[in-house]
Protein backbone atom coordinates (compact mmCIF):
# COMPACT_ATOMS: atom_id res chain seq x y z
CA UNK A 1 0.00 0.00 0.00
CA UNK A 2 3.00 2.31 0.39
CA UNK A 3 3.31 2.29 -3.42
CA UNK A 4 -0.24 3.58 -4.04
CA UNK A 5 0.75 6.75 -5.89
CA UNK A 6 3.37 4.93 -7.97
CA UNK A 7 0.94 2.17 -8.96
CA UNK A 8 -1.82 4.58 -9.89
CA UNK A 9 0.48 6.84 -11.89
CA UNK A 10 2.07 3.90 -13.70
CA UNK A 11 -1.35 2.47 -14.62
CA UNK A 12 -2.60 5.87 -15.77
CA UNK A 13 0.47 6.74 -17.83
CA UNK A 14 0.93 3.25 -19.28
CA UNK A 15 -2.71 2.96 -20.31
CA UNK A 16 -2.73 6.46 -21.76
CA UNK A 17 0.38 5.93 -23.87
CA UNK A 18 -0.82 2.55 -25.15
CA UNK A 19 -4.24 3.93 -26.11
CA UNK A 20 -2.75 7.03 -27.75
CA UNK A 21 -0.68 4.76 -30.00
CA UNK A 22 -3.71 2.53 -30.67
CA UNK A 23 -5.79 5.56 -31.69
CA UNK A 24 -3.17 6.56 -34.26
CA UNK A 25 -2.57 3.05 -35.62
CA UNK A 26 -6.14 1.68 -35.64
CA UNK A 27 -8.80 4.39 -35.16
CA UNK A 28 -12.45 3.34 -35.02
CA UNK A 29 -13.78 6.54 -36.66
CA UNK A 30 -11.95 8.51 -39.31
CA UNK A 31 -12.64 12.02 -37.98
CA UNK A 32 -10.37 14.99 -37.19
CA UNK A 33 -9.10 14.62 -33.61
CA UNK A 34 -8.58 18.40 -33.10
CA UNK A 35 -5.91 17.59 -30.52
CA UNK A 36 -4.30 21.04 -30.52
CA UNK A 37 -7.68 22.58 -29.73
CA UNK A 38 -9.04 20.01 -27.28
CA UNK A 39 -6.15 18.43 -25.41
CA UNK A 40 -4.88 21.55 -23.57
CA UNK A 41 -8.33 22.10 -22.05
CA UNK A 42 -9.04 18.45 -21.31
CA UNK A 43 -5.64 17.82 -19.73
CA UNK A 44 -5.72 21.20 -17.99
CA UNK A 45 -8.91 20.19 -16.21
CA UNK A 46 -7.38 17.01 -14.79
CA UNK A 47 -4.30 18.92 -13.65
CA UNK A 48 -6.44 21.53 -11.87
CA UNK A 49 -8.66 18.85 -10.31
CA UNK A 50 -5.68 16.86 -9.05
CA UNK A 51 -4.15 19.94 -7.43
CA UNK A 52 -7.45 21.00 -5.88
CA UNK A 53 -8.08 17.56 -4.40
CA UNK A 54 -4.58 17.43 -2.92
CA UNK A 55 -5.18 20.79 -1.26
CA UNK A 56 -8.77 20.22 -0.13
CA UNK A 57 -8.88 16.55 0.90
CA UNK A 58 -7.18 15.53 4.17
CA UNK A 59 -7.57 11.85 3.25
CA UNK A 60 -8.18 9.88 0.05
CA UNK A 61 -10.24 6.68 -0.34
CA UNK A 62 -7.35 4.20 0.11
CA UNK A 63 -6.11 5.99 3.23
CA UNK A 64 -9.64 6.15 4.64
CA UNK A 65 -10.10 2.43 4.00
CA UNK A 66 -6.93 1.77 6.02
CA UNK A 67 -8.27 3.90 8.89
CA UNK A 68 -11.65 2.16 8.67
CA UNK A 69 -9.98 -1.25 9.01
CA UNK A 70 -7.99 -0.09 12.04
CA UNK A 71 -11.11 1.24 13.81
CA UNK A 72 -13.63 -1.34 12.62
CA UNK A 73 -15.72 1.18 10.68
CA UNK A 74 -18.08 0.08 7.93
CA UNK A 75 -20.23 -2.92 7.15
CA UNK A 76 -17.54 -5.30 5.92
CA UNK A 77 -15.30 -4.63 8.90
CA UNK A 78 -18.23 -5.12 11.27
CA UNK A 79 -19.07 -8.45 9.63
CA UNK A 80 -15.38 -9.47 9.53
CA UNK A 81 -15.75 -10.84 6.01
CA UNK A 82 -12.80 -12.91 4.75
CA UNK A 83 -10.54 -11.13 2.28
CA UNK A 84 -11.33 -13.55 -0.57
CA UNK A 85 -14.99 -12.48 -0.35
CA UNK A 86 -14.66 -8.86 0.78
CA UNK A 87 -12.27 -7.74 -1.98
CA UNK A 88 -14.27 -8.74 -5.10
CA UNK A 89 -17.54 -7.80 -3.40
CA UNK A 90 -16.14 -4.35 -2.61
CA UNK A 91 -15.06 -3.77 -6.23
CA UNK A 92 -18.54 -4.77 -7.47
CA UNK A 93 -20.37 -2.56 -4.96
CA UNK A 94 -18.11 0.42 -5.62
CA UNK A 95 -18.65 0.05 -9.36
CA UNK A 96 -22.42 -0.13 -8.86
CA UNK A 97 -22.30 2.98 -6.67
CA UNK A 98 -20.33 4.93 -9.29
CA UNK A 99 -22.83 3.77 -11.91
CA UNK A 100 -25.59 5.19 -9.70
CA UNK A 101 -23.70 8.45 -9.32
CA UNK A 102 -23.43 8.68 -13.09
CA UNK A 103 -27.18 8.19 -13.50
CA UNK A 104 -27.82 10.91 -10.91
CA UNK A 105 -25.48 13.29 -12.72
CA UNK A 106 -27.78 13.08 -15.75
CA UNK A 107 -31.06 13.38 -13.85
CA UNK A 108 -30.41 16.03 -11.20
CA UNK A 109 -30.24 19.51 -12.67
CA UNK A 110 -27.19 20.95 -10.93
CA UNK A 111 -25.25 17.73 -11.18
CA UNK A 112 -25.96 17.76 -14.91
CA UNK A 113 -24.72 21.35 -15.24
CA UNK A 114 -21.35 20.12 -13.96
CA UNK A 115 -21.40 16.83 -15.84
CA UNK A 116 -22.20 18.41 -19.20
CA UNK A 117 -18.58 19.64 -19.30
CA UNK A 118 -17.70 16.00 -19.96
CA UNK A 119 -20.45 15.51 -22.53
CA UNK A 120 -19.78 18.71 -24.48
CA UNK A 121 -16.63 17.28 -26.07
CA UNK A 122 -17.37 17.08 -29.80
CA UNK A 123 -14.71 14.42 -30.42
CA UNK A 124 -14.36 11.26 -28.38
CA UNK A 125 -10.87 10.06 -27.50
CA UNK A 126 -8.89 8.98 -24.46
CA UNK A 127 -8.62 12.56 -23.10
CA UNK A 128 -12.41 12.84 -22.90
CA UNK A 129 -12.14 10.37 -20.02
CA UNK A 130 -10.45 13.02 -17.83
CA UNK A 131 -12.55 15.98 -18.97
CA UNK A 132 -14.47 16.68 -15.75
CA UNK A 133 -15.06 19.97 -14.01
CA UNK A 134 -13.04 20.28 -10.75
CA UNK A 135 -16.24 20.78 -8.74
CA UNK A 136 -17.63 17.50 -10.08
CA UNK A 137 -14.36 15.79 -9.16
CA UNK A 138 -14.67 17.07 -5.59
CA UNK A 139 -18.26 15.83 -5.36
CA UNK A 140 -17.19 12.46 -6.74
CA UNK A 141 -14.42 12.24 -4.15
CA UNK A 142 -16.90 12.99 -1.37
CA UNK A 143 -19.18 10.21 -2.64
CA UNK A 144 -16.31 7.70 -2.71
CA UNK A 145 -15.23 8.65 0.82
CA UNK A 146 -18.80 8.19 2.06
CA UNK A 147 -18.93 4.76 0.37
CA UNK A 148 -15.68 3.69 2.02
CA UNK A 149 -16.98 4.72 5.44
CA UNK A 150 -20.28 2.93 4.88
CA UNK A 151 -18.93 -0.29 3.36
CA UNK A 152 -15.57 -0.63 5.12
CA UNK A 153 -13.92 -2.31 2.08
CA UNK A 154 -10.35 -3.68 2.21
CA UNK A 155 -7.79 -1.01 1.33
CA UNK A 156 -6.31 -3.25 -1.37
CA UNK A 157 -9.73 -3.52 -3.03
CA UNK A 158 -10.14 0.26 -2.94
CA UNK A 159 -6.71 0.66 -4.54
CA UNK A 160 -7.62 -1.86 -7.25
CA UNK A 161 -10.87 0.00 -7.90
CA UNK A 162 -9.09 3.37 -8.08
CA UNK A 163 -6.68 1.92 -10.66
CA UNK A 164 -9.64 0.62 -12.68
CA UNK A 165 -11.28 4.04 -12.35
CA UNK A 166 -8.14 5.62 -13.81
CA UNK A 167 -7.56 3.16 -16.64
CA UNK A 168 -10.88 1.82 -17.93
CA UNK A 169 -12.57 5.17 -18.73
CA UNK A 170 -9.63 6.00 -21.00
CA UNK A 171 -10.16 2.63 -22.69
CA UNK A 172 -13.88 3.02 -23.26
CA UNK A 173 -13.61 6.64 -24.42
CA UNK A 174 -10.76 5.90 -26.83
CA UNK A 175 -11.24 6.06 -30.59
CA UNK A 176 -9.92 2.56 -31.16
CA UNK A 177 -10.95 -0.36 -33.34
CA UNK A 178 -11.56 -3.29 -31.01
CA UNK A 179 -11.88 -6.80 -32.47
CA UNK A 180 -14.59 -9.02 -30.97
CA UNK A 181 -16.41 -6.07 -29.38
CA UNK A 182 -19.55 -8.13 -28.83
CA UNK A 183 -17.60 -10.71 -26.85
CA UNK A 184 -15.54 -8.22 -24.80
CA UNK A 185 -18.62 -6.22 -23.77
CA UNK A 186 -19.98 -9.24 -21.94
CA UNK A 187 -17.39 -8.50 -19.24
CA UNK A 188 -16.21 -4.90 -19.80
CA UNK A 189 -17.67 -1.67 -21.14
CA UNK A 190 -16.18 -1.28 -24.62
CA UNK A 191 -15.57 1.88 -26.66
CA UNK A 192 -18.45 1.09 -29.02
CA UNK A 193 -20.79 0.53 -26.09
CA UNK A 194 -19.84 3.74 -24.32
CA UNK A 195 -19.76 5.87 -27.48
CA UNK A 196 -23.56 5.58 -27.62
CA UNK A 197 -23.64 7.43 -24.29
CA UNK A 198 -21.98 10.46 -25.95
CA UNK A 199 -24.55 10.83 -28.73
CA UNK A 200 -26.15 14.24 -29.26
CA UNK A 201 -29.45 12.33 -29.19
CA UNK A 202 -30.32 12.54 -25.48
CA UNK A 203 -32.37 9.35 -25.61
CA UNK A 204 -29.16 7.58 -26.55
CA UNK A 205 -27.04 9.66 -24.16
CA UNK A 206 -29.22 8.52 -21.27
CA UNK A 207 -28.10 4.90 -21.74
CA UNK A 208 -24.91 2.89 -21.15
CA UNK A 209 -23.80 4.63 -17.95
CA UNK A 210 -21.24 2.01 -16.95
CA UNK A 211 -17.51 2.62 -17.02
CA UNK A 212 -16.22 -0.79 -15.92
CA UNK A 213 -18.75 -3.62 -15.83
CA UNK A 214 -21.62 -3.60 -18.35
CA UNK A 215 -24.04 -5.60 -16.23
CA UNK A 216 -25.72 -2.73 -14.36
CA UNK A 217 -27.11 -1.18 -17.55
CA UNK A 218 -28.51 -4.53 -18.61
CA UNK A 219 -30.00 -5.15 -15.16
CA UNK A 220 -31.64 -1.72 -14.83
CA UNK A 221 -32.85 -1.33 -18.41
CA UNK A 222 -30.45 1.42 -19.54
CA UNK A 223 -28.48 -0.67 -22.03
CA UNK A 224 -28.45 0.20 -25.74
CA UNK A 225 -26.43 -1.95 -28.11
CA UNK A 226 -25.89 0.50 -30.99
CA UNK A 227 -26.72 4.13 -31.92
CA UNK A 228 -29.66 4.63 -34.25
CA UNK A 229 -27.55 6.18 -37.04
CA UNK A 230 -24.62 3.82 -36.56
CA UNK A 231 -21.25 4.85 -35.16
CA UNK A 232 -20.16 6.49 -38.41
CA UNK A 233 -23.36 8.52 -38.67
CA UNK A 234 -23.89 9.59 -35.06
CA UNK A 235 -22.97 13.08 -33.88
CA UNK A 236 -20.98 13.32 -30.63
CA UNK A 237 -21.38 15.91 -27.89
CA UNK A 238 -24.19 18.31 -27.05
CA UNK A 239 -26.36 20.40 -29.35
CA UNK A 240 -25.07 23.43 -27.42
CA UNK A 241 -21.46 24.46 -26.62
CA UNK A 242 -20.22 23.51 -30.08
CA UNK A 243 -18.26 26.72 -30.62
CA UNK A 244 -14.51 26.15 -30.40
CA UNK A 245 -14.18 28.68 -27.57
CA UNK A 246 -15.93 26.23 -25.24
CA UNK A 247 -13.18 23.64 -25.80
CA UNK A 248 -10.55 25.88 -24.19
CA UNK A 249 -9.80 25.66 -20.47
CA UNK A 250 -11.56 28.89 -19.49
CA UNK A 251 -14.64 27.87 -21.45
CA UNK A 252 -14.73 24.49 -19.73
CA UNK A 253 -14.39 26.06 -16.28
CA UNK A 254 -17.29 28.47 -16.79
CA UNK A 255 -19.52 26.06 -18.72
CA UNK A 256 -21.62 24.92 -15.69
CA UNK A 257 -22.58 28.54 -15.01
CA UNK A 258 -23.28 29.52 -18.62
Amino acid sequence: MDAENTLRLAAFAGTGLALAAWEVLAPRLDRPALRLLRWPGNLGLVALSTGLIRLAAPVLPVGLATLAAQHGWGLMNALALPAWLAAPLAVLLLDLAIWGQHVASHRLRWFWRLHRVHHADTVLDLTTAVRFHPLEMLLSLGWKLALVLLLGPPAQAVLAFEILLNALPMFNHANIRLPADGFVRLALVTPDMHRVHHSTNLREANTNYGFCFPWWDRMFGTYRAQPGKGHEGMAIGLAIFRDRAWARLWGLLRMPFA
